[in-house]
């Protein structure tokens, strides 16, 4: 009888074990070191995936603050143009006023010298009517007798051509 021993040295398992030293063998050289590089490759393009999308994020926020600033500023300037545009219209708002007011307070100079000259050629004209009807009167009562009658409807004729003539002038 064969003594059996703890550890048995079976040619099967001697064939087992070099085949698979054989195939961890074969799939290192063939498939190991092709998928360690996929593997590698992969990581890096992830890696590189990551810092390429913080690059991104960075520029992203650093455009926004750019962004953000230059409205800021067309804000400003945009105000600063409304806040010119009122002012000027309000200069222009005066200057006109000041204008009108110039051409008005002239225009109403003028016509008040109008009208004195006016008044003025009016009371002349009237004084030369009076003259010219005190002639006239004072001819026809020389020119008549001198009866009392005769010269006291004179001097009421002449009264009423006066009032006649004055009821249509208005100073």
């Amino acid at each position: 009888m064969e003594e059996t021993s703890l550890f048995s040295i079976n040619p099967t398992l001697i064939a087992q074990i070099i085949n698979f030293l054989l195939l961890l063998l074969l799939l290192a050289k063939v498939a190991w070191k092709p998928l360690i590089q996929i593997i590698d490759e992969r990581k890096a393009k992830i890696a590189a995936d990551i810092d390429s999308a913080e690059q991104n994020r960075v520029a992203a926020a650093e455009l926004k603050a750019e962004y953000q600033k230059h409205l800021a500023e067309a804000r400003v300037e945009a105000q600063a143009i409304v806040e010119k545009a009122i002012k000027l219209a309000d200069q222009t708002k005066d200057e006109i006023l000041t204008a009108a007011r110039a051409e008005h307070e002239r225009l109403l100079k003028s016509a008040q010298e109008q009208i004195v000259r006016e008044r003025q050629q009016a009371l002349h004209e009237i004084r030369n009517e009076v003259v010219a009807i005190s002639i006239a009167a004072a001819g026809k009562i020389i020119s008549q007798n001198l009866n009392s009658d005769v010269n006291a409807k004179l001097v009421d004729d002449f009264i009423a051509k006066l009032d006649d003539k004055q009821g249509g002038l208005s100073c």
